[in-house]
């Protein structure tokens, strides 16, 4: 699927347009929004609120939500200025470029947040617990945070300090989102059969060679090959959803609420 190697170096500019391009036509990215879509409707969500994307990126999360959600406004944060020229062009004077660790959005404003691969990015020393304080702050009352991060599997992952990596138990982020003041709704592991493709890749990475982030160039496959995968990650979300858990997954999904 993708050699860790071979891809452009994390938070660049090379790095968000790789992002946006995934975001366009890649299987998985399209089948974690599948995924993702399950989850929202578990909420329930009103005709009108207000998305707050934190870690935005290029923009593409908020697109995608803005198109199935058309009464709600969405505004993006990312702390690094490539994404926020990136997100940018899509949604003008509504991206700015602000940590997660201190929001600039006023307490009880967002209807939802939603975080997609940033927590395991944050400073390793608490960071993650700053930011998930953060985000309850800014969501109101029986608010909703849509949340997804790495998850860890086989082989185990070290933290990277160089990179500020992280990947989750699932009881840790669990006890995380709790600590926080966030009830979880939906929380699982995803990502499971396909994510198995990844162990060799993780072994060559664990013998040597830097983290480079998740986006590679991907292989190109036959249009039925990526809508077999994208079908089974919906599947797995699916799964999620009705409130059962994977046993094994390289990514978690996550809803949750501000009570």
């Amino acid at each position: 699927m993708m050699d860790p190697t071979d891809g452009p170096r994390i938070f660049t500019r090379e790095y968000y347009q790789r992002l946006h391009d995934l975001e366009q036509r890649f299987w998985w990215n399209a089948g974690m929004r599948d995924a993702a879509e399950l989850l929202l409707h578990r909420a329930a969500l009103p005709m009108q609120g207000l998305l707050l994307d934190v870690g935005c990126g290029s923009g593409q999360t908020m697109a995608w939500f803005t198109n199935r959600y058309p009464g709600w406004r969405a505004i993006g944060v990312d702390i690094a200025l490539d994404a926020v020229r990136a997100a940018g062009v899509l949604f003008p004077g509504r991206v700015v470029q602000a940590s997660g660790l201190a929001l600039p959005i006023a307490k009880g404003t967002a209807d939802l947040v939603s975080t997609l691969d940033m927590l395991q990015h944050l400073p390793l020393a608490g960071g993650d617990a700053y930011a998930l304080a953060e985000i309850a702050r800014v969501l109101k009352p029986g608010g909703h945070l849509l949340l997804r991060t790495n998850a860890q599997a086989f082989p185990h992952a070290d933290d990277d300090s160089e990179f500020n990596f992280h990947k989750y138990d699932p009881g840790e982020l669990r006890a995380k989102l709790e600590t926080a003041g966030l009830t979880v709704l939906r929380l699982g592991r995803l990502n499971a059969l396909l994510g198995l493709a990844e162990i060799p890749r993780e072994l060559r990475r664990r013998a040597g060679g830097s983290y480079r982030g998740v986006l590679a160039t991907p292989r190109d496959e036959p249009d039925w090959r990526s809508t077999i995968k994208r079908g089974w990650l919906r599947l797995e979300g699916r799964v999620i959803a009705s409130g059962y858990g994977l046993p094994f997954g390289r990514s978690i999904l996550a809803l949750c609420q501000r009570t």
